[in-house]
């Protein structure tokens, strides 16, 4: 295991790679890190919308495993089909990682609420109703509701309908829109110490590229522990999910497992995919995608970027 560099000064630091290849991968992040979009002089007379990925790579001369942790741990793609995409996604991907290492004091691009996810839709719910939202909480089968020309007319529990112009929801309310794209597995570990060589972290994110396993797209591992509020003292949890290639979780899944160390309890969950199969323009019905295998919700925030564009006609920058 290991930390994955995000600058050029901790790429000449980093075990990874050789001296000659910490050369080439510390010219690469520099450029990176110069480029603007809107600035032609920073772009080396290079036209990032025409050349793929692996041609900019190439220019750079870097080697298999530098290209693995850059374009999977640093830019987070899940697979390696990004490689024959237009270069400048790696490039704004891996700008983005490296201005949110800089954000916050510690080192880290990633930040986790105290007391677990459920804490970003509570956020949220207080900054909703400071625009005037209404929460309902507690309402068992929602059924959405549309009128005779398959508009969404609202939301009905219990016998009362919530009227509205258009809803948004998760694929698990409107099944006859949604297809079957895939399944994902999990394994959640209960434990009483940090994930061997990460430096004791508290918490900690692995990304294990694709490659390195044999697949066809990316295993993670995410910890935390009673740090962050989320288990009881000494106690850590352990994440491992992957999108599914067989149908053994088990067996799909020890590779990550295996970087655990001891475990005192390990849990198996399996759950399957939806991607929509509607209109929204048609009938005013906004549906999510399922949450997929990462752990850095990166393509959460992707879709609701998406959805936001669909419902307002706006683009979020």
């Amino acid at each position: 295991i290991h930390k994955v560099p995000s600058t050029d000064m901790e790429a000449l630091k980093s075990p990874l790679m050789g001296l000659f290849e910490k050369r080439r991968a510390g010219k690469f992040f520099l450029y990176v890190q110069d480029y603007k979009e809107n600035d032609p002089s920073t772009h080396k007379g290079l036209d990032l919308t025409k050349m793929t990925s692996k041609q900019l790579i190439s220019k750079y001369g870097l080697d298999d495993n530098t290209i693995d942790f850059i374009g999977h741990a640093v830019a987070l793609h899940k697979d390696d089909s990004y490689l024959s995409e237009p270069a400048i996604e790696i490039v704004k991907r891996m700008k983005l990682y490296a201005e949110s290492v800089a954000r916050f004091q510690g080192g880290s691009p990633y930040i986790y609420p105290l007391y677990g996810l459920g804490e970003l839709p509570q956020g949220f719910a207080r900054l909703s109703a400071v625009y005037g939202g209404t929460y309902m909480l507690n309402k068992p089968e929602c059924k959405v509701e549309f009128d005779d020309e398959g508009k969404v007319r609202g939301v009905t529990s219990e016998g009362e309908t919530a009227k509205g112009k258009k809803v948004v929801c998760d694929p698990s309310y409107v099944p006859e829109k949604v297809k079957k794209v895939g399944k994902v597995f999990r394994a959640i570990a209960i434990m009483s110490h940090p994930i061997p060589n990460t430096a004791e972290s508290h918490s900690v994110q692995i990304i294990i590229p694709q490659k390195q396993l044999g697949r066809r797209s990316d295993m993670y591992v995410f910890c935390c522990s009673y740090s962050h509020n989320v288990a009881s003292k000494g106690k850590f949890i352990a994440f491992v999910s992957a999108q599914a290639e067989s149908d053994n979780p088990e067996a799909e899944l020890k590779p990550g497992i295996d970087l655990l160390g001891p475990v005192d309890e390990l849990f198996f969950d399996t759950y399957d995919r939806y991607e929509p199969t509607n209109d929204p323009s048609s009938d005013n019905c906004f549906i999510s995608t399922s949450y997929d295998a990462t752990t850095h919700f990166e393509s959460t925030v992707m879709d609701v970027l998406s959805l936001y564009t669909k419902i307002t006609g706006k683009v979020h920058f």
